[in-house]
């Protein structure tokens, strides 16, 4: 009698649930960025639009990032690819902008202090900020660095990507 495969699909099981086990035996430890510490990525040396990577590469899971809309700017069409993002209104009050599923014009959301958005993948959007203030918004995705596929307009063809937005 042969136990070769038994041993063998019960290691295989093991080792499949080592990823859920390890970080219980070895947990990884807390890594915090302070916002001293945090980075501005522009698009361009005037761009209206700040970007700072708050927590890029320590997870393979997430990243975040911080955006400052400043007043009267947009951000272009854009998607985050595979990503899923939420978006987090830290202050100001700016206007998230979606796609809709049919040919209507895109959609219109108004977020405030407090709110939060959930944008799924693939979904073009658009961040605008129309008033005097800044708007600061907390940007959370799936994966471990940021994706930006940048659009020529709604359901244009791909401008340019970068790893930050």
């Amino acid at each position: 009698m042969c136990l070769a495969p038994t041993v063998i699909g019960v290691m295989s099981g093991i080792f499949s649930l080592l990823p859920d086990i390890l970080p219980m035996i070895m947990p990884s430890k807390v890594q915090i960025t302070k916002a001293t510490d945090l980075e501005a990525q522009r698009d361009g040396k005037d761009a209206p639009m700040i970007r700072q990577g708050a927590v890029i590469g320590k997870s393979d899971r997430m990243c975040a990032t911080v955006l400052i809309a400043k007043p009267h700017c947009s951000s272009a069409v854009h998607h985050h690819g595979e990503q899923e993002t939420i978006i987090y209104a830290a202050s100001g009050r700016g206007r998230l902008v979606t796609s809709s599923d049919s040919d209507e014009e895109p959609k219109r959301h108004e977020l405030s202090p407090g709110d939060f958005a959930f944008i799924p993948p693939w979904t073009e959007h658009q961040e605008i900020n129309e008033t005097d203030e800044n708007v600061v918004w907390i940007l959370i995705r799936s994966g471990p660095e940021p994706v930006v596929v940048y659009l020529t307009g709604w359901g244009g063809d791909t401008a340019k990507s970068d790893s930050i937005d």
